[in-house]
């Protein structure tokens, strides 16, 4: 029989919640508070945690940070039952590692179907843990490549969608999930010293990003924002880990990949470092074109204060030489909007 912690502080619910799950065949343990909720996990290790956000003394987002951060909790499934409905409270759960967020009033076949998924999943991982490997190179999850990897987040992720200028995460935030960008662009950023906001890369879709260090529980380091409307699939970082200890060549392809992208980096640091203003912007626009998806008629919506962030000038410098441009032939600019219209010679600006 499957072990199920409640913690909700309100009695009412706890018990209704509590007799609906053991008419369902699953042992019950209530909890009325976030810390009594705490010591019952680390006490009793349930199959499945059901906890409620806005509770005294301990709220739920300090349960699922305490039980994360312990060995022997951190891989129970966690689901969120709040009347908390805005995005950004769904989000902060799911960055914090929680594996479902269930609304106030709810259906019962909606908290059993979220309990049976979990519990489902979790049975799949072990029984894949448990079943020896008939060839060498074969690993427990069978993933290899890149594009194994992509569709198993596709299919394990949980989807967000965000607005365009929408903040995804903050830099200094808990780094819980990666993300793959399904459609849209994102953009990351840094502030420098003086406020300043400096890009640090673009993403489009099938690409990875909020990567940090797997082996301590280092916060993001830059900041993440939508630059159009965008739709990401998150995964948690620790099953995202899990993946890869599975899978040695997969770690070996994913470090390829990175090193890929911090040599893009170094490219565009040197540019930014070395390069004449003409260049840069130049470079910087074609960066812009191979990310963004142009519309019917071949423009592209770039703000200029993105633009100038990449290429490392200010705004009022990159709008004089993309006039200079304009009237060299190159671009065409309608009001937000580039169109390039001699991309060779575009790349051939120096």
């Amino acid at each position: 029989m499957k072990r199920v912690l409640i913690i909700e502080d309100d009695p009412i619910l706890l018990e209704n919640t509590a007799e609906l799950l053991e008419l369902s065949d699953f042992q019950v343990i209530t909890a009325s508070n976030g810390n009594s909720g705490v010591l019952l996990a680390k006490k009793h290790l349930p199959d499945v945690i059901i906890c409620d956000i806005m509770m005294p003394e301990l709220d739920g987002y300090g349960v699922l940070e305490s039980l994360s951060q312990l060995k022997e909790t951190n891989h129970i499934p966690f689901i969120f039952l709040s009347a908390k409905t805005e995005k950004r409270d769904i989000r902060k759960g799911m960055e914090l590692g929680a594996d479902d967020y269930i609304t106030k009033p709810f259906m019962e076949s909606e908290l059993l179907g979220a309990i049976k998924s979990r519990l489902a999943r979790m049975t799949i991982i072990k029984e894949s843990r448990e079943i020896p490997s008939s060839k060498p190179n074969n690993t427990n999850f069978g993933l290899q490549t890149i594009e194994q990897l992509k569709e198993y987040v596709a299919e394990q992720g949980r989807l967000y969608e965000f607005g365009v200028g929408e903040l995804i995460y903050n830099e200094g935030g808990n780094s819980n999930l990666i993300y793959l960008v399904s459609s849209g662009v994102v953009k990351t950023h840094k502030l420098d010293e003086r406020g300043k906001e400096l890009i640090t890369a673009i993403y489009k879709a099938n690409d990875f990003f909020g990567f940090t260090c797997f082996t301590r529980n280092l916060p993001y380091q830059e900041s993440a924002t939508a630059m159009e409307e965008v739709k990401l699939l998150g995964i948690a970082k620790d099953r995202f880990k899990e993946v890869l200890q599975e899978n040695p060549q997969l770690s070996m392809g994913l470090i390829t990949l990175l090193n890929e992208n911090l040599s893009e980096t170094k490219e565009q640091l040197l540019e930014m470092a070395y390069g004449s203003v003409r260049r840069k912007t130049a470079t910087t626009i074609l960066r812009f074109a191979s990310k963004l998806e142009a519309d019917s008629e071949g423009r592209l919506h770039i703000l200029r204060s993105d633009l100038a962030s990449v290429a490392g000038m200010a705004t009022e410098t990159l709008i004089r030489t993309l006039s200079s441009f304009r009237k060299e032939g190159l671009i065409q600019i309608e009001d937000r909007n580039i169109q390039i219209l001699d991309m060779e010679g575009l790349s051939r600006v120096y």
